[in-house]
């Protein structure tokens, strides 16, 4: 035979006859052969001589018969013999005829009773593996063979793991352990797990988690994690979940579809326990069985048939009332999704219906407008208003008015405004401040200010307090549909952070809360909770990675039933925002968008936008002071990552959950400074490694020039975000930890370090610049205007102080610290920034000091969902 072309029919394999090829396995070539000592014929699988000349590939040859050999169960290949020939090893194990499971998936989607079974019997093959201490680690539809009887056999233990305490107490056992470098990446992308896609330990719950995206292929025909390249597909397997079961094909049962869910959690810990416990939940969701017929005819000689009439009824009632009970309850289901708007505009904040016509805000933060668009799609219209920046909260019952607020972007609250239909003309509502605001349905407001829920009269006179929440601001009131109870979320005053979502009577009365991020199989943010119109359910946002998704939380519990949980209605692949359900209650408009940054450098001598990390979705880039590092955030999902300013040496410092706020290089460029949404500091070496916290309760953390200090804006208790008084400016001496505060500081955004004795700092309402000299202990003016400077970053040098102004024409403009001369560098009009929760604009300046912003080069359109409700 010749080892570098194959082998042909009647050559010999050791004392076995090759018959046929049958193609390519795993690692190997697979042969039809006979065993002429056992009168049987066989599969042997032949690695070629030059694979077998490499170390690692012979290796994990070997571990493949190691693994298989150790397993004899009937939904596994079985293996008979290992062997080597003229420097060939080969695997001997039994013939299979059939087809692998790929093959039966290009024909389309399975029947689901097909799926289940083959579900499960999969999962058996894993468990008994795994009771062996054996993982797969690269379990695949070409993994799994489908026998002409109708049995899953698993095959090909090449990247199996030998772990080296196995659960089984079989003395028998495999307990030997192949060891695998830290990072090193294994499997076949679609199908591995998240941990895996890191180059971590892969586990039992590694190959529950294939199986699971295995489920989905056969239920939908379709990749639960399939991208164009494989970088974007082990980017969606980390980030992304794959499009709800029932959007692709609607008959999948509700059960089935949270199984496979199950499966495909992030996290190993929130997957099935073990391989056993998805057999069991597979095969409880095919189980048809009945109790056998006959049970009662040892019974008819002994008791009459009154009795034997009234236990029949009582136990049809006790089965039935099992069967209830145990049977999941039925939930809302997406059944289409259509895109109703396509202008490529920006779209952000609420969506309104009068039944008619959707009404929501697009531009961005300082020159918002409001538009319109037919409830089954078509041309976006402007609705005329002379508001400045008006952002829409309510509309009334008849449709006759919007309510919209009106205020600075750096204010937390505004005024209140009545905007007719479809005339556009406005009136202001009372004179009173509010941070958000809704509608009883006879047009009485509801408003929230800070801490306080406050009810008035449609005119905005007669406020009167409902509710307050202590340690707490109130957000996105909303009123049931017979106006009896009210609802809203909250945010801690010292965070980013939702906080929990709260109901109560229309007076206040009876406040309690309903729903809490991270509670219920819920992420750790949830938003802007409001009724479908019968009442019957709570519709609300959810944030995860990045990406929000719908949710409904049924009104209260049924009947013995456990209380009410939580239900997803979305599961991307776009994040989904500002639902609101259509009047008569078949469907749910929502901002679906495409989340993207670019980051751009403005080019002074062209005079260009030029795009810089070029391919990486990144935002509020920060830079060493010699310019060979940048740090910056992965956008959405406001992951901390550093690179060369020319993308290479590219390294991940944080990762989902945590996000990351205001990331800032030590000018050192040894280490990288943060915040999070909880207003905690962290600093993070430059090459990795575990966060270390420097404080709580702060936010904005700054460097010193020599890169031993930072200042951090502390939050000072008691008092509502945007209040006077709201936070503080501490120095934070790294090397022995001391703490002191910066005279005069209560009140200022910032300040951060322009020299190692000069702070520079905004005030509140962001329209003047200070410094402050630590030597003299005195502040003194810098810049002001008219408007605000929502935005602003200080140059690597420290000699500029580069900004953004508001307004109709915001401009980027910068600051000479030295004569406080302003330079307007170019206007920012047109370019369209990131609409992102925690900062929807922002500067950076690159080692040339030329300005750099993020481009939203994403998408957000209003979509309708058919919902259909149980």
């Amino acid at each position: 035979m010749s080892r570098n072309m194959g082998l042909s029919s009647g050559d010999k394999l050791g004392p076995y006859e090759i018959q046929a090829p049958l193609g390519a396995g795993g690692m190997g070539e697979v042969y039809r052969a006979s065993d002429p000592q056992l009168r049987r014929e066989v599969a042997i699988k032949v690695l070629p001589a030059s694979f077998s000349r490499d170390p690692d590939r012979l290796r994990r040859f070997e571990q493949e018969a190691r693994a298989a050999a150790a397993l004899n169960h009937p939904n596994i290949l079985a293996v008979y013999q290992f062997g080597m020939h003229e420097g060939c090893p080969y695997l001997v194990s039994e013939l299979l005829e059939g087809s692998t499971l790929r093959e039966q998936l290009l024909r389309g989607p399975m029947p689901v009773r097909k799926a289940v079974d083959y579900g499960a019997q999969a999962a058996h093959g894993l468990a008994a593996a795994h009771e062996k201490g054996i993982v797969h680690r690269d379990l695949k539809p070409e993994n799994l063979f489908l026998t002409k009887d109708g049995r899953i056999k698993i095959l090909d233990f090449g990247l199996a793991k030998l772990i080296e305490n196995p659960r089984a107490s079989d003395p028998g056992a495999v307990t030997l352990t192949e060891g695998t470098e830290p990072g090193v990446v294994l499997g076949t992308v679609g199908y591995m797990s998240p941990e895996q896609v890191r180059g971590q330990s892969a586990e039992d719950r590694s190959d529950i988690f294939a199986l699971g995206a295995i489920l989905y292929e056969m239920l939908t025909g379709k990749r639960a994690f399939h991208k164009p390249t494989s970088a974007e597909t082990m980017s969606a397997i980390l980030n992304e979940e794959p499009p709800v079961i029932s959007q692709i094909v609607p008959a999948v049962p509700p059960a089935l579809q949270r199984v496979v869910q199950r499966c495909v959690e992030k996290s190993p810990a929130q997957r099935f326990h073990s391989a056993s416990d998805l057999a069991f939940g597979l095969e409880a969701l095919s189980d048809t069985g009945s109790a056998p017929g006959g049970a009662f005819v040892a019974v008819k000689s002994k008791i009459g048939w009154a009795w034997i009439s009234g236990l029949i009824v009582v136990m049809a009632i006790i089965a039935v009332l099992a069967v209830w009970l145990a049977r999941p309850p039925a939930i809302p289901v997406v059944e289409a999704i259509t895109q109703l708007t396509n202008d490529g505009e920006p779209k952000t904040g609420q969506l309104l219906t009068d039944g008619a016509r959707v009404y929501l805000n697009e531009g961005v933060s300082g020159s918002l407008r409001i538009a319109q668009v037919s409830v089954s799609g078509g041309d976006t219209v402007p609705l005329p208003t002379q508001l400045v920046s008006p952002q829409i909260q309510a509309i009334t019952k008849d449709g006759s008015a919007l309510l919209a607020l009106i205020g600075k972007s750096v204010s937390p609250r505004e005024s209140m405004w009545s905007v007719a239909l479809p005339a556009g003309t406005a009136r202001r509502l009372g004179e009173m401040e509010v941070t958000d605001a809704s509608f009883f349905p006879d047009n009485h407001i509801l408003y929230t200010s800070l801490s306080e829920i406050y009810a008035a009269e449609s005119d905005g006179s007669n406020p009167r307090k409902l509710a307050e929440v202590s340690h707490l601001n109130a957000w996105f009131p909303a009123v049931s549909p017979n106006g009896n109870r009210i609802v809203f979320g909250t945010f801690p005053l010292t965070s980013f952070a939702y906080g929990p979502t709260f109901e109560a009577a229309s007076d206040g009365a009876g406040l309690h809360e309903i729903l809490r991020g991270g509670k219920g199989g819920l992420p750790s943010d949830i938003c802007c909770a409001k009724w479908t119109p019968d009442g019957k359910y709570f519709i609300f946002q959810a944030r995860s990675q990045g990406r929000w998704d719908l949710w409904v939380l049924p009104e209260q519990g049924n009947f013995l039933r456990a209380p009410a949980t939580p239900i997803r209605l979305t599961n991307g692949p776009l994040s989904y925002s500002a639902p609101i359900v259509s009047r008569d209650g078949k469907q749910v408009f929502a901002l679906g968008s495409k989340e993207r940054g670019e980051l751009v450098r403005y080019d002074a001598k062209s005079a260009e936008f030029v795009p810089f990390l070029v391919g990486v979705s990144a935002f509020d880039p920060t830079f060493s002071r010699d310019g060979k590092w940048v740090a910056y955030l992965s956008y959405p999902d406001h992951t901390l990552w550093r690179s060369r300013p020319d993308g290479s040496d590219r390294l991940q410092l944080t990762y989902p959950p945590s996000i990351v706020l205001d990331p800032r290089i030590s000018p050192d460029g040894t280490r990288v400074g943060y915040s999070t949404p909880e207003s905690i500091a962290y600093i993070v070496s430059i090459n990795g490694g575990t966060p270390q916290k420097v404080s709580d309760n702060v936010q904005s953390l700054n460097w010193s020039p020599d890169s031993n200090l930072v200042t951090v804006a502390a939050i000072v208790p008691g008092r509502g975000y945007g209040e006077k008084n709201s936070s503080e400016a501490l120095i934070i001496d790294l090397r022995n930890g001391s703490v002191s505060v910066v005279p005069d500081s209560v009140g200022k955004v910032g300040p951060w370090f322009v020299e190692q004795e000069k702070l520079v700092a905004a005030t509140e309402d962001q329209t003047k610049f200070l410094l402050f000299d630590l030597n003299t202990g005195k502040w003194s003016g810098l810049a002001e205007s008219p408007d605000s400077f929502p935005v602003w970053e200080p140059s690597l040098d420290g000699k500029y102080l580069y900004c953004t102004t508001a307004g109709a024409d915001p401009k980027a403009v910068r600051i000479r610290i030295a004569d406080h001369s302003i330079e307007t560098i170019t206007s920012l009009k047109n370019l369209r920034f990131v609409d992102d929760f925690f900062e929807q604009m922002q500067i950076g300046v690159a080692p040339d000091n030329s300005p750099l912003f993020t481009r939203d080069v994403g998408t957000q359109e209003v979509y309708a969902l058919q919902v259909k409700w149980p």
